[in-house]
């Protein structure tokens, strides 16, 4: 039994063999691959892991679902912090063949609602620390639902029955056969950052993870003496497997665990780890910056800092190996596949301005109008894509992968881009409604739905504000029945609906009617022009 994705095409899975990225094996054997049983793999607080204490707790969790009667074609909802518990619990769920959905540990009733309306989850691993779970309210509602796991593990649980830590410390009592899916079916879904408000799962394979993996470790030169900080959420896919911590397990490196981007912190791991790579989005290299002249000496062993998850201004891009006495690599990549980056010998200015080219001579491209033609060279448009690690489908979700693919295979992903004569690619913008703020996805429609459920709003549009440090924020336009109705008002039903905190609107606007297009839309653009006619205003003022 396994669990349904989209396939590749038979022609192009064949020619991916052919060429040697696709091996046939499963993601566990990056555990195998370079580390030495008594390397350091993950460092968490006061705890340390050996490879050989990662596989054999893995080992022990993998063996104890099996005994509970887990395996392939079941999936698994889990969500926890950065911690060394995320990597064992993957591993684990990897080596017994049950498919994660790696939640971001700022999601909320409402996000965790909808995955586990999609995959109905036979597993479900969470923390006790965790608002949504330090009681069982939610896993009620989810039972009323027709949504019940039949086996529920938490990390800083009360009760020993469901404690995870002792499933990961203790072998079971009866050994039960157990194994990976096979190389080419599902291994782990990622999460989209659509455009819908509905969160799309994307199914990733073995044979295409693993070469995503291989291929990012040695573009980014990763090997035993890499020392990398995971301080973004562990489950993204950015530090995850871009090159990420599965690329350092690749490598034989070390992961170090930080539970936020937060500068003094960070710089007190760097310095006591000598941390030499971390991955950032743009707003916290923004911080880093700020903070870095007078700490100097605790991030001296930084030697790469990888930016990605958003448009990194050039400005900034340019303080990078000055201020942080670290070299730049640029990084634009997405859950759904394709991945480009600088290269470490590439000359500074093409490092400062642009994102890089793709990690596979098979990554094909296209740049295209809204038409579906294709623009002139060096010309802005919108980016499609096929290739060996690029997925062929939503998990299902036909009518969304109808409008999200063309006839060839190519996926669209709403990214504008323009092409450079060498084959890298700068970042334009977006077609989506979508807002990118500091690296989280925000869905305009998911919002905008939400505010309209309250009983004094008839009109509401979220839209991006221009921040120097987030890069964007959001602002939402709002006609209401109630005159009084305040900013905070509209916070509090938000949290109530249980969406994730980042989700909140920065700004509200109260208007008496909205702008409209010809065709009677809310005219979205000019309420992006009235929001920088405000902010040209209170820069000159």
């Amino acid at each position: 039994m396994t669990i349904e994705f989209t396939p590749w095409p038979a022609t192009r899975a064949e020619l991916y063999r052919q060429r040697g990225y696709w091996l046939a094996q499963p993601l566990t054997q990056i555990l195998q691959q370079n580390a030495q049983p008594d390397d350091i793999a993950i460092l968490c607080g006061e705890r340390q892991f050996s490879y050989a204490e990662l596989d054999q707790r893995s080992t022990n969790l993998a063996a104890r679902l099996a005994e509970s009667g887990l395996g392939h074609g079941d999936s698994a909802l889990v969500q926890l912090p950065n911690s060394a518990e995320f990597y064992l619990v993957l591993f684990a769920l990897l080596k017994c063949g049950v498919v994660p959905v790696l939640a971001l540990y700022n999601h909320r009733q409402m996000e965790l609602r909808s995955y586990a309306e999609q995959i109905k989850p036979r597993l479900l691993i969470g923390c006790r620390e965790h608002e949504v779970f330090r009681d069982d309210a939610f896993i009620h509602a989810l039972s009323e639902q027709g949504i019940r796991p039949p086996l529920k593990l938490f990390l800083h649980d009360r009760d020993s029955a469901c404690d995870l830590t002792r499933w990961l410390n203790e072998p079971p009592s009866t050994l039960c056969p157990y194994a990976p899916t096979p190389a080419d079916q599902v291994a782990l879904f990622q999460l989209s950052g659509g455009s819908t408000g509905t969160p799309k799962l994307i199914p990733r394979t073995h044979d295409d993870y693993l070469y995503n993996v291989r291929a990012c470790a040695e573009i980014c030169g990763l090997s035993r003496r890499t020392r990398f900080l995971c301080a973004l959420p562990a489950g993204h896919n950015f530090p995850l497997s871009s090159s990420g911590a599965l690329g350092v397990f690749y490598a034989g490196g070390s992961v170090v665990m930080a539970s936020s981007p937060e500068p003094s912190s960070c710089f007190a791991l760097i310095a006591r780890h000598q941390i030499n790579t971390a991955a950032l989005v743009p707003s916290a290299v923004a911080l880093w910056l700020q903070a870095a002249p007078s700490h100097a000496e605790q991030i001296a062993s930084l030697e790469l800092l990888q930016v990605g998850g958003a448009s990194f201004a050039e400005a900034l891009a340019r303080q990078v190996p000055s201020v942080l006495g670290c070299q730049l690599q640029q990084v634009f990549g997405m859950a759904e596949g394709l991945i480009n980056y600088t290269r470490l010998d590439d000359p500074q200015e093409l490092v400062f301005t642009s994102q890089g080219r793709p990690i596979c001579p098979d990554d094909e491209i296209k740049i295209v109008d809204e038409q579906g033609q294709p623009v002139a060279a060096g010309q802005p448009g919108i980016l499609a894509t096929r290739g060996p690690y690029t997925f062929c489908g939503y998990y299902l979700s036909p009518k969304h992968n109808a409008q999200a693919f063309d006839n060839e295979g190519f996926y669209y992903s709403g990214d504008i881009v323009q092409q450079l004569p060498d084959g890298y690619l700068q970042v334009v913008g977006r077609v989506k409604d979508q807002i990118n703020r500091g690296g989280e996805k925000i869905a305009s429609e998911e919002i905008e739905n939400l505010l309209l459920g309250h009983a004094d709003i008839t009109h509401a549009a979220l839209v991006a504000l221009p921040d120097t440090l987030l890069g964007e924020k959001s602002c939402a336009f709002i006609v209401s029945r109630n005159p009084a109705l305040k900013a905070v008002a509209l916070r509090r039903y938000l949290m109530a609906q249980g969406i994730a905190e980042y989700k909140l609107p920065d700004r509200v606007r109260l208007l008496e009617q909205m702008p409209l297009t010809a065709v009677g839309k809310i005219d979205k653009k000019q309420l992006r022009e009235q929001l920088n006619q405000e902010l040209d205003a209170a820069a000159q003022g």
